[in-house]
């Protein structure tokens, strides 16, 4: 049964339905068979969902049989196999009947809530200078919905921009485990290191100077890339730190090798500079 909020999708109107939908909300996929036991029990629960969320997703329900070739398309190997798709790409998924508390979870993460707005408003308000008004407003989102991971991000990143170390420590400890890997998260600790790294250094031009007198002086190499990390210069940053590789790996417990990896996730592992100097470190690593 097709509803306002969940309907059937074919081979004709997957495009449509799905991936021109997915541009302007959250489209989530169901791939089903009618002998999948575990796919009756998971489709009325995500039905009733499409209907209690009205419209902060849509529902499509793809069965597989009919939808050879869309099934293989999206790898799906057994059923019921549920896609997460925003702005035509895969977000997310899983397979199996979960329970509904855990296909909430798996929701929320992804869909938009009263408070992501009101801290996209505040953010805006921040970056057009009126800092301590944005600053109590973001405290004030948090406070009203704790469970907002995502804000928690961005508040610390602020907090970062503010010099307020500590702060946006403790608030990047409280994002759940799952976020503790993610990129964005990695690239905040990356920064808050090197800024650590730099609290009683020298300055920029100074520590040129002693790097060129005392080559071997890998303290202030090191603590010259973090000056160049926060300055944007990654290339030369990622100089000095080879060099230490080159000259110490005993360093501050190989820390040359370690400030690479941080700044390949600065970068982007992706990035051509990244892939680069990886293949630098291998070759002194070997």
């Amino acid at each position: 049964m097709s509803t306002t909020y969940s309907f059937d999708v074919t081979e004709d109107n997957f495009q449509q339905q799905v991936i021109d939908a997915s541009h302007q909300q959250p489209v989530l996929v169901d791939f089903w068979a009618t002998w999948c036991g575990p796919c009756k029990t998971l489709m009325p629960i995500l039905t009733a969902l499409a209907e209690e969320y009205a419209g902060q997703f849509l529902l499509a329900k793809i069965e597989i049989d009919s939808t050879q070739s869309l099934a293989a398309q999206f790898g799906v190997r057994s059923v019921p196999t549920v896609k997460l798709v925003k702005n035509g790409q895969i977000v997310d998924e899983f397979t199996g009947a979960l329970p509904e508390g855990q296909i909430r979870d798996f929701l929320d993460k992804h869909l938009e809530k009263a408070s992501d707005t009101d801290m996209q408003a505040a953010l805006q308000e921040y970056q057009q200078g009126d800092r301590d008004a944005a600053l109590a407003k973001m405290a004030a989102i948090l406070k009203a919905d704790p469970a907002n991971q995502n804000n928690k991000l961005i508040y610390a990143n602020v907090l970062l921009r503010e010099g307020q170390l500590d702060a946006a420590e403790k608030w990047l400890k409280d994002l759940p485990a799952d976020m503790q890997d993610n990129t964005e998260v990695a690239t905040l600790r990356a920064k808050i290191e090197f800024i650590h790294v730099t609290e009683n250094a020298p300055d920029l031009e100074t520590l040129e100077k002693i790097v060129a007198d005392e080559p071997d002086n890998c303290e202030a190499r090191y603590q010259l890339s973090a000056r160049y990390i926060l300055s944007g210069q990654l290339e030369a940053a990622m100089q000095q730190l080879l060099e230490i590789v080159k000259r110490d790996r005993k360093y501050g417990d190989d820390a040359g090798r370690k400030g690479l990896l941080k700044v390949f996730e600065l970068l982007g592992n992706s990035h051509p500079l990244a892939s680069q100097y990886r293949r630098k470190l291998a070759m002194y690593l070997s």
